[in-house]
């Protein structure tokens, strides 16, 4: 993934990440459709990886036969379900310069990614997020997401100084380096890690870079509205307290400037079983495979 140009110099490079939980009947025309797109526009390498959150319909398979079929595109699968576990397993890996992620459902316009990934690649930023709270984004979804959404958003700015506007939109990157550094101290396995990535960002200086996006509701979206709120307080809270006892400060933040530090390697296997502790949330280590 990560190449040189005519020059010899190597070229920064993304990896995105899909996490998908029964999405057979949408993965491989979502994925088909990505993959297209950077192939035709994006001037990084690139890499997609389909993390297969513990699916119990045909999605593993889906993302093997899509792995042979795609040049650019891998896949990995996990015995536990959780978006941020995905996530994390993934970008801890990852070769990359800049990690990133979107939701199958492609609900955020892909004119987008560039926009979001430049200012990572570029040493000018730390973190991206796409925003549908901004005011240049065009927005198409039903008065009661939207109601929960700002509701949610204003209660981090309220609860935790939030500065940034969008805690949960599927769309974000992060430099590999710098997540890194933050992995060891996000909690969260489900859908609250967006928040604590992002909170964390704030509390240590690191520059979150705002992009506007067009996006449009899936009406076929999986979340449990009411748990996923529930949670997301009980997350809230739990970072509050970090907050006034003062944990949330890192040391070993790269800062703006400095060299990114990426693995040689990648430890893969087409459709291999490995094993990967997740020290945060068991003792027992969760099963992988990977397809390339």
């Amino acid at each position: 993934m990560n190449e040189q140009n005519a020059g010899g110099v190597r070229q920064r490079s993304v990896e995105i990440v899909v996490p998908v939980y029964n999405e057979a009947h949408v993965l491989a025309d979502s994925i088909g459709r990505l993959h297209a797109y950077l192939e035709a526009s994006f001037p990084f390498p690139f890499r997609i990886t389909v993390a297969d959150n513990a699916s119990t319909d045909a999605t593993w398979q889906t993302a093997i036969d899509l792995t042979h079929r795609l040049p650019h595109v891998h896949a990995v699968h996990l015995d536990a379900k959780g978006r941020g576990r995905a996530l994390k397993h993934v970008w801890s890996q990852s070769t990359a310069d800049v990690v990133a992620y979107m939701d199958v459902d492609l609900s955020t316009g892909l004119e987008g990614f560039l926009p979001l990934v430049a200012p990572l690649l570029s040493g000018h930023s730390d973190v991206a997020i796409g925003s549908r709270l901004h005011r240049q984004s065009t927005v198409e979804r039903g008065p009661k997401r939207e109601f929960i959404s700002r509701s949610y958003n204003l209660l981090l700015k309220a609860g935790l100084a939030a500065r940034f506007s969008d805690a949960q939109c599927g769309f974000k990157a992060v430099r590999t380096d710098v997540f890194r550094a933050l992995a060891p101290h996000i909690e969260d396995n489900a859908w609250f890690f967006d928040t604590e990535l992002l909170v964390l960002a704030q509390r240590n200086r690191l520059r979150i870079h705002e992009v506007p996006v067009d996006w449009v509701d899936d009406p076929d979206s999986r979340v449990d509205i009411v748990r996923t709120a529930v949670d997301d307080l009980k997350g809230m809270g739990r970072m509050l307290r970090a907050t006034l006892t003062g944990r949330t400060g890192i040391a070993a933040v790269p800062r703006r400037g400095s060299a990114p530090q990426v693995p040689a390697t990648r430890k893969t296997a087409e459709v291999t079983p490995v094993q990967a502790a997740d020290a945060s949330t068991s003792s027992r280590s969760d099963h992988l495979e990977y397809a390339s």
